[in-house]
């Protein structure tokens, strides 16, 4: 079924997407990953520690937070100082466990790589431009540890990128916008590694349910499509 989507893309084309690696000249490695007008920085900060209920247990933790400026979207939002949103929660719990998927935490030794994830702009899909993005500030500060012989191998095991997908008129669509997302009868968020292998699948159905074969046409765009972050990923890391 023939579908014209709002900035003319096809239903298996991603937006646009660029990372510029060490972004911050201060933080042990850092990504400025941009998804169409989406953008966000990620920033990694390793510490010499690790949390309480990891303390003299020979390992390590990668941990993330998530924040969205006031002015990222089209109304300004308060700044969330003393509790986060629920929602907010959520997508830094999942950044933070798409990442720790990919690490051994044995080999990273008792430290901690606490990844900052900061919406500058939105226009849809910032959780996973936010996984994407830490990904490539994780990868840069593993890189620096080991130049600086603190790691003799690094303990990522594979990369991990996510994308969204989702249906509208029964289009399946890849890498949605924001009037995309709002509009989408079916919205779905993508996390898989570098090795082919899911570490999430997010998938709720806002108005009409969808069956499987739907479903499996979903995760074959989102395949396609974090298969082409992962190029965009390492072009970013090696040039």
């Amino acid at each position: 079924m023939s579908f014209k989507r709002i900035d003319d893309r096809s239903n298996d084309q991603i937006r646009p997407t660029k990372i510029t690696p060490n972004y911050s000249p201060y933080a042990e490695g850092s990504a400025f990953i941009e998804v169409g007008n989406t953008k966000v920085l990620c920033n990694a900060t390793v510490e010499d520690k690790v949390p309480f209920f990891l303390r003299n247990k020979g390992q390590g933790w990668v941990t993330a937070e998530y924040a969205m400026l006031p002015r990222a979207t089209h109304t300004r939002s308060n700044r969330e100082t003393m509790r986060p949103s629920g929602r907010t929660m959520e997508i830094q719990r999942l950044i933070g466990r798409s990442l720790r998927t990919v690490v051994d935490l044995k080999a990273l030794g008792e430290r901690q790589i606490f990844i900052d994830c900061d919406v500058i702009q939105a226009d849809g899909g910032t959780r996973t431009a936010s996984i994407t993005g830490a990904y490539v500030a994780l990868a840069l500060a593993v890189r620096k540890l080991m130049s600086n012989g603190v790691l003799k191998r690094s303990p990522i095991l594979t990369e991990v990128a996510a994308i969204s997908v989702g249906m509208i008129a029964k289009n399946p669509l890849l890498d949605l916008c924001y009037e995309e997302d709002s509009e989408a009868d079916v919205d779905m968020n993508v996390v898989c590694t570098g090795d082919g292998n899911f570490i999430e699948i997010q998938g709720t159905a806002e108005q009409e349910p969808f069956n499987r074969d739907q479903m499996n046409a979903m995760l074959d765009l989102a395949d396609k499509g974090i298969g082409q972050l992962f190029a965009i990923q390492r072009y970013a890391m090696n040039g």
